[in-house]
């Protein structure tokens, strides 16, 4: 049975008949009537035009005109021959860069994309996407609409750093911004659904809060917090700011969590007596609930950079255990890390046991975690030519599996752990399946990898394999759904533009490309052979013009030239 990527998902695929993907149903005889009239008008006009052209061929004199061109075509002199090709060779050249510059921007033709969406409609093209808002198209339509809506959804980074101590000093180093602006615009709405509420006028230190998550300039969200302390000593969520965006080492920020926490939990005591007193008081305890959570869960964060992994340990286990129903925030995803630094691979698949699971959300760091630990126990003896004599072993097979399903739900990973590409900082947000989600991953994983011998040897040797099981990765897949064809742009939008988004199945390049690099080419060969052999070339000319005039002639000549009286 294929896993789901969502409970949602899984629920739908028990209860009806899997789709057979790539495959549609027949149209109907509305369908096929109107696309025979649109073929058979298309054939008529131009037999039509034809008939025309025939008919006024004497009024137009279409032979005198011909002669004349011919004349004028061969008075031309060589020089004019090479600065035709030459400028043409210019302008397609300028149109293939232009095009090889959108295609890598965007991902498609610049071309193509305009007569899709310019020319099609004048060529008849909207009548046959219109549908029946009843119609099984619609229906399709609005199905694989839903389905984009759900892949393309983006997901908080669970091992998000720290952006004061870690991006900014990125920045500072370097001179380059680790972070976009889609991406830090996500995490202020993040920031405003768990750390706001609609009772916030009720403190003043809140209410300044809430301007100071929805402002852009960092400095005027520090001088905020600063603001909300000086109002109320106690305000968590000031500290917590701080804590993200002034402290500038992981020291300076778990001091002013653990500040955070001691304010944070005073006031989720205060909001415990008096949540049944109205629904106001309710969404505060709910809000108050909120930011204890991300402070313990930064605090574990500390504590695991800083080293001290069994207190990082202990401090997710017992979030966790307090608040279960909060799945959406990942915890266990940090568990696992900081449980594969301290080596302890058996509770690595007891977490695994109870969150691989078929009706829970997948992620990269569950797929090659489960890989990861199968691969441990056969990596250390295996060898390529060994298993090609005596054949892969029920361990080995196990563990090929294992890096084929992980492959097949993110194939962007194995580039980034056998680094065949380089790694950035992950970003705040990442899209599951998609390059962020490869890079966040790898980034605090490569060295589990590196710390079990022969793992990376295993995953080198065996994961291209993968796509030889799904050769349409769009339309069908093996034990996931078909991969999200929307990952690219979103990726974009969430990744640096110094970056070099991967883009996975690899896009083919458009037609139009081809056909200016080859205008380009041909049209310079042309210009650098009339420049360098302008008589032969010149002679070449007028023999192709010398030979398509006498049937142009011909054709354009009354109908009664056509039957000459003699013997047989």
């Amino acid at each position: 049975m294929a896993d789901s990527d969502g409970l949602g998902e899984a629920a739908i695929a028990a209860a009806s008949p899997a789709p057979v993907h790539g495959l549609s149903p027949p149209l109907g005889w509305r369908e096929r009537l109107r696309a025979g009239l649109a073929g058979i008008g298309a054939s008529l006009w131009f037999v039509a035009g034809l008939g025309l052209l025939y008919a006024l061929r004497v009024p137009l004199r279409l032979c005198d005109n011909l002669a004349a061109v011919t004349v004028f075509l061969n008075s031309l002199t060589p020089r004019f021959y090479v600065a035709l090709t030459g400028t043409s060779s210019l302008i397609s050249g300028l149109i293939f860069i232009f095009e090889w510059w959108y295609f890598h921007k965007h991902g498609t033709s610049f071309i193509e994309q305009v007569s899709v969406s310019h020319l099609r409609p004048l060529m008849g093209g909207t009548e046959s996407s219109i549908s029946e808002p009843g119609s099984p198209s619609n229906n399709r339509e609005s199905e694989t609409s839903r389905q984009n809506l759900s892949e393309c959804k983006v997901w908080r980074n669970p091992l998000n750093l720290f952006r004061g101590a870690e991006y900014r000093r990125y920045t500072w180093v370097t001179g380059k911004e680790p972070l976009t602006y889609y991406d830090m615009n996500l995490s202020a709405q993040d920031h405003q659904t768990f750390f706001t509420c609609d009772t916030d006028f009720l403190r003043p230190s809140d209410t300044v809060m809430q301007k100071a998550w929805r402002e852009r300039n960092p400095p005027a969200r520090i001088k905020a917090a600063y603001q909300a302390l000086e109002l109320n000593n106690d305000c968590a969520t000031a500290y917590v700011l701080l804590a993200e965006e002034e402290a500038t080492t992981i020291v300076d920020a778990e001091r002013l969590f653990k500040q955070a926490l001691k304010a944070g939990e005073t006031i989720y005591k205060r909001s415990q007596q008096c949540q049944h007193q109205s629904p106001q008081h309710e969404a505060q305890l709910r809000r108050d609930t909120n930011v204890l959570v991300y402070i313990k869960r930064r605090l574990a964060m500390c504590a695991r950079k800083l080293g001290r992994i069994r207190e990082a340990v202990k401090i997710m286990r017992d979030l966790m255990k307090e608040c279960p129903p909060l799945t959406m925030l990942n915890i266990h995803e940090n568990l696992l890390e900081s449980l594969l630094e301290l080596q302890a691979y058996a509770d690595v698949q007891a977490v695994l046991a109870k969150y691989d699971d078929i009706s829970l959300p997948k992620s990269a760091a569950i797929c090659y975690t489960a890989a990861l630990l199968k691969t441990r126990t056969v990596s250390d003896k295996f060898s390529p030519e060994t298993a090609s004599r005596r054949g892969l072993s029920t361990a080995e097979i196990n563990a090929v599996e294992a890096i084929h399903r992980a492959v097949e739900f993110n194939p962007h990973v194995p580039k980034y752990l056998l680094e065949m590409k380089s790694l950035i900082l992950p970003p705040e947000h990442i899209l599951k399946r998609g390059d962020s989600e490869a890079i966040a991953y790898a980034f605090f994983h490569l060295q589990h990898w590196k710390r079990i011998e022969g793992a990376l040897n295993l995953l080198q040797c065996t994961w291209e394999g993968t796509f030889r099981m799904i050769p349409y990765p769009l339309e069908k897949g093996h034990l996931f759904y078909p991969y999200p064809s929307c990952t690219e742009t979103a990726d974009r939008e969430l990744l640096p533009p110094f970056h070099h988004v991967s883009v996975y199945p690899k896009k083919e390049i458009p037609f139009f490309i081809h056909f200016t690099a080859g205008l380009c080419s041909s049209t310079a060969m042309i210009a650098f052979l009339t420049h360098q052999f302008p008589e032969i070339m010149g002679v070449f000319a007028k023999a192709r013009f010398t030979f398509f005039l006498p049937l142009n002639i011909v054709w354009s000549l009354p109908q009664e030239h056509y039957h000459h009286p003699g013997p047989c």
